[in-house]
């Protein structure tokens, strides 16, 4: 496919009404760490995707997800993911690897009541 070809195909998409609102999600603005924790896993297998240039047929042969789980995490979904499953798809596409948690007390940080 060309790429004038895969960019009218992508833009079509994104057009599309039933596709409205299906798009990539930022992170929360007061994100906990474990939303934190589930985008950074979302951005490393969509890094890994864009960096090996991997359909997400491929993809889903890899994480052994249906298409239409692996998009949440490709569209940082974080709402729609579990972080269990997270970490399983995360141990299966860089098997052998090793998911450090870092904890940081963060001093500029402060509780405010509203």
């Amino acid at each position: 496919m060309t790429r004038d070809k895969e960019f009218e195909k992508i833009l079509q998409e994104a057009e599309d009404p039933k596709n409205i609102g299906q798009g990539s999600q930022a992170l929360p603005r007061n994100a906990t760490p474990l939303q934190k924790a589930k985008y950074k896993l979302c951005r490393q297998l969509l890094s890994y995707q864009m960096k090996n240039k991997l359909t997400d047929q491929e993809m889903r042969k890899k994480t052994k997800l249906p298409q239409n789980e692996l998009e949440d995490i490709l569209f940082y979904r974080i709402g729609k993911l579990n972080s269990e499953t997270l970490i399983e798809v995360i141990s299966r596409v860089f098997a052998p690897c090793e998911i450090e948690v870092i904890i940081r007390e963060d001093k500029n940080l402060h509780a405010r009541t509203v």
